[in-house]
């Protein structure tokens, strides 16, 4: 069994998170950042789904692993809308 853990944004990720994964973290981070999107007390979750890592966002945006390993984000923009 894996525990997940949370941290906040801009704080140094787990160390079992996939290099992929921490990529592309820093790049929402940065992303929001350059935004000037207010980040105060938001964090990070880190659970894992058939041994798999996914972090989510406060604000709902995603990253999990593909196939090959590649870190994919989803942001919560990009859900299709309800009717």
């Amino acid at each position: 069994m894996q525990l997940g853990r949370r941290w906040n944004v801009g704080a140094e990720a787990p160390g079992q998170l996939p290099e992929a994964m921490v990529v592309a973290v820093r790049g929402v981070e940065d992303e929001l950042a350059s935004e000037s999107v207010g980040t105060a007390g938001w964090g990070w979750t880190l659970t894992f789904l058939e041994g798999k890592p996914m972090v989510a966002l406060d604000d709902g945006t995603s990253i999990h692993l593909d196939d090959a390993g590649h870190a994919q984000v989803t942001n919560p923009d990009d859900a299709p809308e309800e009717d």
